[in-house]
């Protein structure tokens, strides 16, 4: 494991419950890393996407964004750093 492993695994899991004591990932799942916007250091739970699934990129629920609750956070595959999504704004 080097050390990008090691501080992905320190990571918060979207969609992690609040009060779970280990938010943290968990072991044979594979994740991304959401970079910027409302949910800037989540990681992301990709375990079984297909290829189009991931290149599409995603719509996220967050109460934080510009939108307040019930409001989307969008984020898409960094080009040429795949373990990293970037934010591309938000949506109501």
């Amino acid at each position: 494991m080097n050390g990008d492993d090691e501080q992905l695994l320190r990571g918060r899991v979207y969609g992690a419950d609040h009060d779970d004591p280990d938010p943290g990932p968990r072991p044979g799942q594979t994740y991304v890393e959401l970079v910027g916007g409302p949910l800037d250091g989540l990681l992301l739970d990709i375990t079984g996407w297909t290829q189009d699934e991931i290149d599409t990129g995603v719509s996220l629920q967050t109460e934080v964004g510009s939108f307040g609750p019930g409001g989307r956070a969008l984020y898409d595959p960094r080009p040429g750093d795949p373990a990293r999504w970037d934010w591309g704004g938000d949506s109501p």
